[in-house]
């Protein structure tokens, strides 16, 4: 697996069919991963997932694997969405194993930083919902700010402040 930028505890890696079991174990778990990602839906099926990593490495879209160093493990996924040349939106999902070990928040401030350095981002902005409160109380140490609420909790980052 390539890796495209790495922190203390994580590599970034693209995403890989090498993968698919530990991307299948993390977006059908409904109780602790799924229901935050996206609407409930049937459990993906590993032909599924295989389309979706084809398609968007067709589509050169950033997103990345992220693997524990010490252990080799799968974390889970972290990707800028609608990348321009300015702004992209924010999208993380962590396996349930590897939830609160400080994965997501090294994470965030990883990407954050390839993302003002690399790839000359202004802003970042994400979504989540309102039940969310471990994921909003991350985005909020990382410097995510609150801009609007409606049905989910919107929030954004103004990198050239940091």
């Amino acid at each position: 697996m390539e890796t495209i930028f790495e922190s203390k505890r994580i590599n970034f890696v693209k995403i890989s069919e090498s993968l698919v079991k530990e991307y299948l174990d993390m977006v059908n778990d409904v109780e602790n991963v799924e229901r935050f990602i996206g609407p409930l839906h049937d459990p993906y099926t590993e032909e599924q997932e295989i389309k979706w990593i084809k398609d968007k490495l067709e589509e050169k879209v950033f997103v990345l694997s992220m693997i524990e160093k010490v252990t080799g493990e799968f974390i889970g996924n972290i990707e800028y969405m609608d990348l321009n040349e300015e702004n992209a939106e924010l999208g993380i999902a962590i396996t349930f194993k590897k939830q609160n070990q400080g994965f997501g928040r090294e994470a965030i401030k990883a990407i954050l930083n390839y993302g003002k350095n690399t790839l000359h981002l202004k802003t970042v902005y994400l979504r989540t919902h309102l039940d969310n409160y471990r994921a909003m109380h991350v985005y909020n140490m990382c410097g995510f700010k609150e801009y609007k609420r409606t049905d989910q909790v919107y929030m954004m980052i103004d990198l050239t402040t940091i």
